[in-house]
């Protein structure tokens, strides 16, 4: 049974910062190209960033340069790094992991609410 399980949201303050992190279990995510989405009320879920291998990755413009995603392949993890926080990008992040860069076929984590607000 695969899971990913996301952690690390919670309130902060415009200009800090959250790390957040997803567990893998049931598939090696190391093989697999992990992504953290986001879906904020009213609006449709949207990518953050995606990590097609260890050092092919991509972002969002909203988030490019005050973000960073890793992989932990030891730990089966990937990690989102959120920096110079926006009331914006308050939001439900998911995390994700799907075969290909080009399959339909994705799992999905519950997801970990972030809300900046002072």
């Amino acid at each position: 049974q695969v899971q990913l399980v996301e952690s690390g949201g919670g309130l902060v303050q415009p200009g800090g910062s959250l790390r957040l992190s997803c567990a893998a279990s049931g598939i090696v995510a190391s093989t697999y190209v992990m992504g953290w989405y986001r879906q904020a009320p009213g609006k449709q879920r949207e990518l953050v960033a995606a990590s097609i291998s260890e050092d092919n990755t991509n972002y969002a413009d909203s988030v490019k340069g005050r973000s960073t995603i890793s992989r932990d392949n030891a730990r089966n993890t990937v990690d989102l790094q959120l920096d110079s926080l926006k009331p914006e990008d308050t939001a439900v992040y998911y995390c994700n992991a799907r075969p290909s860069i080009r399959s339909p076929f994705a799992y999905w984590g519950q997801g970990t609410q972030v809300t900046v607000s002072s």
